[in-house]
């Protein structure tokens, strides 16, 4: 064994193939975590290069190879053992450069990397012996489309266009392409003017500035036991770890104290700073999560989480330019000022200032976006005016604010960030705001922009809030706008995250809110999710006066009036004095968001226009939406998909909703759930008379590329994903099922691969990823992430965020309950006749002589003991022959009962429907 710190020079000069073996699972990297850190380390490289240090260089990690006994021809041969990925990924950057700089003319340096990636031609006794790296497995066809085309590449014209192995090539080909014509992000530092002098640049930073270290196995060698050495298990450090081990290694190199230093200086040894924190998906130390916001909002830069050490570490060796003291008395300072604000935050009755404030709203968003801009606006070393800094603090959050009310895409607010502090650096406090004000109007792509008032106002028209948003941002918004008729900061707020939210017309409002005609029932349905017809209150009303009618002196606007005190609800009350109705859901929502869009304004005449087509990562298509553009006509027929359910159809009607058996419902898949007893795939289960499916019908009206997930693609949250995760579960495998079923059960803890093999009955490692092949594509269909991810490693592993974790088992106990299996019910009825009243008993008697009619338990009591005359407990149904008080009634329903009149034809078809849809799934 030899153990050596490579080059790819050193590595790939000679003719060879590196062999990536079968059992090596699939290629796997991806933009976020992989390639788009890698790309940016390589640029900055280049640029420390370009400002004179030439031998700067990137550690890209630990490669581990074994030679073969026998050679190939003329090519030595060797197998991989641990670092496919990164030696994958290596060769996509480089080929993608070549062809770059072949497609400009410089054939010296395309050349050169030619020379790294493909063997030359006398070498090779055949084409498949081109490639200096070799893979046998799934990704092999890919790989070779892709190295072996000719440039220009048309990444979308490939044969396998929708590999990830495709994806990687054309995402270096684009960047590559973009630096060397002098566009692109300009963070990362210098490059030469001349487009000759970039690709020298580019092509040795990638021929020698990028190092291995490089594990050379002899044939006889015990490949394995290396590998597990390697990978050995233990607790990784965070990255706050790692910065604290650089910093008294520089302290102890530049003659400090550290001793002193450590108990007096470093800010990080108390419990605050170990407790973690969730950030959208992703959880962190406050340290290591302050340590990266403080590092963007000193370099000006996106500074993603994996590569916070790497990037201070720099910034410490090339950019810093004092001593390592004085920079950890500056992040003292701020971090002092994190830990007021985080603990001011906490404190759900302080009133808080607009950057504590700020703050918050951002941690309800689940984004740390804005907190390297709080940062910035105070600086260790000197001090802003306060209307400087909460001028700045306005308008950034105005931005973030605005961008969530759209639900627009977070995964470019990071760059948008480190270009508005770019913009600060160097200008004086007069000019801040301004400055500021002027960047972010400048942002005219759909990932950055900054919304205006019209865009917010057109969608929540009909925006279903209560179905969109978080509870946490959807009460943030609420807060905002009572906040804003208290007079935001001159006062007191409202307490935060303190009042539930209630609909004003109840969700289930049918008993109490009748309407008169279909019509109507389509329209109140609509507006139920509304913002307008969504309030905070001060104290939860229980169940019978929430579904109360709105007027009367018992009724829910009373119990209002009676309890609360919310300046949103006075006003409430004032304009609802003749009563609750869709008019007036839509009146409230504009005057709500008439508070919300002063509290987040915009410039005069800023209007948000963009320059490129808005596209989102999810195919959000609506029936409505198909009617609307002729592709189905009102009144058109849907048949389901064949099955048990036999002849059953439905209609669409012209508000683009679906009609089966008199039930209305918003969605295919609440409409195919409704006749299948379970979670559907709505698009796929119903067809049109002609034989397309909706499926194919949406695909025309808005073609789908499944196969390449958006940027935008979203994680699983359990308050506003379940109908997409329910769909999504009907479509994927059941080996797929097992398989992120045992991660939920696992979640947040990952799960070795083997075990997660052996848990779920799969034969190997490696069937695990057959199994979870395509389940992207399908997730990223309705714009979301894949539920579970890839952790490297030995053994590797599986692993499912909390949040999805949440979404998924809410599926699977749903799906469970469905499934649960039918009691074997006696056909002795004489015992159920004696035991009933005489009104039970003879209505007993008529279903004793309907074929297949389960016995009722007779004389049982429901929920909180309310007593009914018929029940069937297994299918949640009960008939009473009282008058059950309304309290009761709603009470029972709640409950997830079904309260049928006590009739025998309608308990007759309420049991066959129940029974029909068990013994069916």
């Amino acid at each position: 064994m030899e153990t050596n710190v490579r080059t790819p020079q050193q590595i790939f000069i000679q003719p060879q193939q590196i062999v990536v073996p079968l059992f090596q699972r699939p290629y796997v990297w991806e933009e976020e975590d992989q390639w788009e850190p890698l790309w940016q380390d390589v640029v900055r490289i280049a640029s420390i290069r370009h400002s004179g240090s030439i031998g700067a260089s990137h550690f890209l990690g630990a490669v581990v190879v074994q030679a073969e006994e026998s050679a190939m021809g003329n090519l030595i041969v060797r197998n991989v053992i641990d670092g496919q990925q990164r030696l994958t990924t290596l060769q996509l950057l480089m080929d993608a450069a070549g062809a770059a700089f072949e497609e400009r003319g410089l054939d010296r340096y395309s050349t050169q990397l030619e020379a790294l990636t493909h063997n030359n031609p006398a070498f090779v006794d055949d084409e498949e012996q081109r490639l200096k790296v070799r893979h046998t497995n799934r990704d092999r066809a890919a790989f070779d489309d892709v190295m072996n085309a000719e440039p220009p590449v048309t990444h979308d014209d490939l044969p396998h266009s929708t590999s990830r192995i495709t994806a990687a090539h054309a995402y270096f080909a684009r960047c590559v392409g973009e630096w060397l014509d002098g566009e692109g992000d300009v963070s990362a530092g210098a490059r030469p003017d001349d487009v000759t002098q970039r690709a020298e640049l580019l092509a040795g930073v990638l021929s020698n500035g990028i190092q291995f270290v490089v594990i050379d196995l002899q044939a006889n060698e015990d490949s394995q036991a290396i590998f597990e050495t390697l990978n050995a298990r233990g607790t990784p450090l965070t990255a706050a770890d790692l910065v604290k081990n650089l910093v008294f290694q520089r302290l102890a190199k530049e003659g400090a104290d550290a001793r002193s230093a450590y108990r007096d200086v470093w800010p990080f040894d108390s419990a605050f700073w170990d407790s973690e924190i969730t950030v959208g998906r992703a959880t962190s130390t406050h340290a290591a999560l302050f340590i990266n916001q403080w590092l963007a909002a000193t370099v000006a830069e996106e500074v993603r989480p994996r590569a916070t050490f790497t990037r201070f570490k720099h910034y410490m060796e090339h950019e810093a330019g004092r001593p390592m003291l004085d920079v950890l008395m500056d992040m003292r300072a701020q971090a002092e000022l994190y830990e007021r604000w985080t603990r001011a935050v906490g404190d759900t009755r302080r009133s808080l200032d607009p950057v504590e404030m700020c703050m918050y709203r951002s941690r309800a968003i689940g984004s740390a976006a804005l907190t390297p801009i709080l940062l910035r606006l105070h600086p260790a070393d000197d001090t802003l005016p306060d209307d400087v800094v909460f001028g700045v603090v306005r308008l950034v959050e105005s931005w973030l604010v605005r961008r969530t009310l759209l639900r627009l895409t977070s995964t470019s607010l990071g760059r948008a960030v480190a270009e508005v502090l770019r913009a600060m650096r160097g200008v004086p406090a007069e000019g801040l705001v301004e400055r500021v004000e002027d960047t972010l109007r400048s942002f005219r792509v759909t990932s950055t922009y900054w919304p205006g008032d019209a865009e917010i106002r057109q969608v929540f028209e009909e925006e279903r809030a209560y179905r969109r948003f978080s509870r946490t941002r959807l009460r943030m918004f609420l807060e905002a706008a009572e906040n804003q008729l208290r007079g935001e900061y001159d006062a007191q707020q409202v307490p935060r995250g303190a009042y539930p939210i209630e609909h004003l017309l109840p969700q289930s409002w049918e008993r109490k809110w009748p309407v008169d005609n279909l019509q109507d029932e389509i329209a109140r349905n609509a507006h139920v999710h509304r913002l307008g017809n969504l309030t905070l209150l001060t104290g939860k009303l229980n169940s019978s006066a929430s579904n109360a009618a709105w007027l009367g002196r018992g009724g829910k606007r009373a119990k209002i009036a009676q309890h609360d005190v919310l300046l949103l609800n006075s006003r409430l009350l004032t304009m609802s004095e003749t009563g609750w109705d869709e008019e007036h859901i839509d009146v409230r929502t504009q005057i709500l968001l008439d508070g919300m869009l002063a509290v987040w304004p915009v410039p005069d005449a800023h209007t948000g226009e963009v320059t490129d087509a808005r596209t989102s990562g999810q195919v959000s298509v609506t029936v409505a939406e198909l009617v609307h553009a002729g592709m189905i006509a009102a009144g058109t027929i849907l048949r389901p998909r064949s099955g048990t359910w036999g002849a059953k159809t439905a209609v669409v009607t012209e508000a683009g909703l679906i009609v089966v058996d008199d039930q209305t419902f918003d969605t295919p898949s609440r409409a195919g759930r409704y006749v299948r007893g379970g979670v559907t795939n709505g698009w796929t289960f119903w067809s049109l008379e002609d034989g397309r499916r909706l499926a194919d019908v949406r695909q025309q009206f808005r073609p789908e590329a499944p196969s390449a997930p958006d940027e935008a693609a979203r994680h699983w949250d359990p308050e506003t994903d379940l109908d997409d995760a329910s769909e999504y579960w009907a479509e994927i495998g059941d080996r797929a099922r097992s398989i992120f079923a045992a991660l939920v059960a696992a979640a947040p803890e990952p799960v070795p691969a083997p075990v997660l093999a052996e848990r779920v009955g799969e034969e190997s490692v490696r069937s695990l990823a057959g199994a979870l092949a395509f389940t992207d594509r399908a997730a990223a269909k309705r714009g979301h992430r894949m539920p579970s991810r890839f952790v490297e490693g030995n053994p590797s592993s599986y692993w499912m965020d909390e949040s999805t974790a949440e979404t998924f088992a809410a599926v699977i106990n749903a799906v469970e309950e469905e499934r649960a299996e039918l009691p074997e019910f006696s056909d002795d009825w004489t015992e159920a006749i004696r035991s009933g009243t005489e009104d039970e008993a003879a209505l007993l008697r008529v279903l004793s002589e309907i074929d297949g009619m389960p016995v009722p338990a007779v004389g049982d009591e429901l929920v909180e003991g309310i007593p009914v005359s018929l029940s069937w407990p297994n299918l949640r149904l009960t008939a009473t022959v009282d008058t059950l008080a309304a309290a009761d009634r709603d009470l029972i329903e709640s409950s997830g009962w079904v309260l049928v009149p006590f009739d025998a034809d309608a308990v007759e078809r309420a049991v066959k429907a129940a029974v029909l849809a068990a013994t069916s799934r």
